[in-house]
């Protein structure tokens, strides 16, 4: 009998928890809710992961906030050789206000494939906009299992008010314990049911829906004065040092390279958000007004001292205070994985007097372009330093031929400014918008303009732009945009082969055969080997040209036989390694001359005629090679 009133009473007390197992059960077996886990299947790409687009809904309390990021496509099984970088952090991580090519990642990953042009390189952007180290840390701890090969970070200045931070609409007090406990609960469906009603009720008592209209630095700001040194300032480095040391140990354990770069922002040229009133030194528009004093002066030390404790003292903590920049150095000294990437000596060092300013920074925190490529050349000189990609960096694209070549296209750029004047419009900067010039805009105006309201998606807006650069006949700005196109869809042979064809059209045949090869290593053809050995011929590489005529003779799609110029191509490299072993053979010179000539390859043929009259200016087969060439075209 009491076994049987002890099951009863077991029962009864267990019927509770059996309820939400079952609800838990039955929400899930009919679709409701959400997972949150960090990456799904790609829709468009068998074989393939991308970002799920729900990964930060559990991060916001208010759901109509949640912001989502880049859908970067990588292999499920990585091939080999293949580098693979994770990018973590918050809107200046993923480039804001220019996203897409803007990003200082995007920059790395161009002068990276092309310092290293037969490395495969995955570089993945999972930051999004409007949060911090908890969102970090919880997309870092999925990391592991999808092999990176380095993880690059750039977080700090939205401790505050950043998802779950501590000034934050969506804060849960400070407490990065509970607030895991929370992060974790709420992947279950039972619990995103209950923050829905919630999120309702919240609604129907507010009158209405979260005002969009409201920029999301506003709506996310509940605390707009945090003091310096206050209980909520510290609140706000605690959490950021416990989740970063969290991450560092976790990486660490696992011998995988971190790179975390230290924070840079506004210190020039943007006056405080909010100051204690009166003109003490605890007053961040005293020191500001005292800095742009000593700056005037060209006192440029105390300048920047008074500069950076205005920023310090700030009570609208968009900026991160320099306790952020200590903890950061801390974890570095601390887990041997850990690199600092100094990007605020970086700034400083493109900044006049070291103070930094307009130069880079477009308002308080996000470069502009320039900025960008500076953050992107820290990040480079880092993995450089530490040797992970290879031992010797040999031909490297420079940071001034990386700032000349980067596909960043006039749209791109606009679409930046359009962003910020709308930004500073509002709250917290209340700049007002100047009155809009009466006169036409050109075709980048209009798409960069109908970029920032949404009426059309960034490849929509590159695909009209490049359209109109075909039929403006301008192959230099087509380029452009093809290659803007090649970074957002890297597995994409057709842009490849397009750019290729293009740098062919603008005599750039050096660019061509480093598009060609990318599109022969994603997708063989007939038609990209043709254009790949006549290119490499033409610059005297018949070795190289030689395994892409083989593919094209072998899978010829043209009414000519290749045969016979495969058969010439062969003799053709023997015979070059033969004059590579004797340069001053005149007879090879001639030999390969002819050769050239006679598949009308006339660059070819002039350069080893050249050679030939260099070495014996008579050599009467030479003087005729060199009569046959005047009569054709080049």
């Amino acid at each position: 009998m009491n076994k049987r009133l002890w099951l009863f009473k077991g029962l009864a007390a267990l019927s509770p928890l059996l309820a939400l197992v079952l609800v838990e059960g039955l929400l899930r077996l009919f679709g409701y809710g959400h997972d949150y886990r960090l990456f799904v299947e790609d829709p468009q790409r068998k074989g393939y992961w991308i970002m799920n687009p729900h990964a930060s809904e559990r991060y916001f309390t208010e759901t109509d906030n949640a912001t989502t990021g880049n859908f970067e496509p990588f292999r499920q099984r990585k091939a080999e050789g293949t580098f693979r970088i994770f990018v973590l952090g918050e809107s200046t991580t993923i480039g804001y206000p220019y996203f897409h090519n803007g990003s200082f990642h995007r920059w790395l990953h161009y002068r990276l494939m092309h310092t290293f042009p037969n490395r495969n390189f995955e570089i993945i952007n999972l930051s999004l906009t409007a949060v911090n180290s908890y969102t970090v840390f919880g997309f870092a701890q999925q990391l592991p299992a999808y092999e990176p090969d380095a993880v690059l970070i750039y977080t700090g200045h939205n401790e505050y008010y950043g998802a779950m931070g501590v000034g934050s609409t969506s804060s849960l007090g400070g407490h990065p314990a509970l607030v895991r406990l929370v992060l974790k609960l709420r992947e279950l469906r039972l619990m995103q049911l209950l923050n829905r009603t919630l999120a309702g009720i919240r609604k129907t008592m507010s009158g209405g829906k979260v005002d969009l209209r409201e920029n999301l630095m506003k709506r996310m700001a509940a605390d707009q004065q945090i003091a310096y040194g206050s209980a909520t300032y510290q609140q706000g480095i605690e959490q950021f040092k416990t989740n970063l040391n969290d991450l560092c140990r976790l990486f660490s354990e696992k011998q995988i390279p971190v790179f975390i770069s230290n924070l840079v922002s506004n210190e020039k040229d943007l006056k405080p958000f909010v100051s204690a009133p009166g003109s003490t030194t605890a007053s961040a528009q005293h020191q500001f007004t005292q800095a742009t004093h000593a700056y005037a002066n060209g006192q440029f030390a105390e300048a920047k001292q008074r500069f950076v404790q205005a920023k310090e003292l700030d009570l609208l903590r968009f900026r991160a205070p320099e306790a952020m920049n200590q903890v950061i150095q801390e974890l570095a000294n601390r887990y041997p994985e850990v690199t600092v990437v100094e990007a605020k000596a970086v700034f400083e060092h493109h900044s006049p007097n070291g103070i930094l300013g307009q130069e880079t920074l477009l308002e308080h925190v996000h470069p502009n372009l320039y900025g960008y490529a500076l953050l992107s050349d820290a990040f480079y000189e880092a993995l450089k330093k530490k040797r992970l990609i290879a031992p010797e960096w040999k031909k490297e694209l420079s940071f001034a031929q990386l700032r000349q070549q980067m596909p960043i296209t006039p749209v791109d750029s606009l679409k930046g400014v359009f962003e910020m004047l709308i930004l500073k419009e509002g709250w917290p900067f209340n700049e007002p918008m100047a009155p809009e010039e009466n006169r036409p805009k050109t075709i980048e105006e209009q798409l960069a303009g109908a970029l920032v309201v949404k009426q059309i998606t960034w490849p929509d807006a590159m695909q009209q732009l490049l359209a109109h650069y075909q039929k403006a006949q301008n192959p230099q700005a087509a380029l452009e945009v093809t290659e803007a196109l090649m970074l957002e869809y890297p597995y994409d042979p057709a842009f490849y082969g397009q750019a290729g064809k293009l740098a062919l059209s603008l005599n750039q045949p050096e660019r061509a055969v480093w598009f060609l090869k990318k599109a022969f290593q994603l997708e063989e053809t007939f038609a990209v080997a043709q254009n790949l050995f006549i290119t490499l011929l033409k610059l005297d590489r018949p070795d190289e040209a030689l395994p892409y005529l083989r593919y094209a003779a072998a899978h010829n799609e043209s009414a000519f036989s290749l045969n016979e110029l495969q058969n010439f191509v062969d003799q053709l490299v023997s015979a070059k390694n033969q004059y590579l072993a004797d340069t001053t053979n005149v007879a090879l010179s001639n030999q390969l001359a002819a050769g050239y000539l006679k598949f009308a390859n006339t660059a070819g043929a002039a350069k080893y005629v050249a050679k030939s009259l260099r070495l014996d200016p008579r050599n009467p087969v030479a003087l005729q090679l060199k009569a046959q060439l005047q009569t054709l075209k080049p």
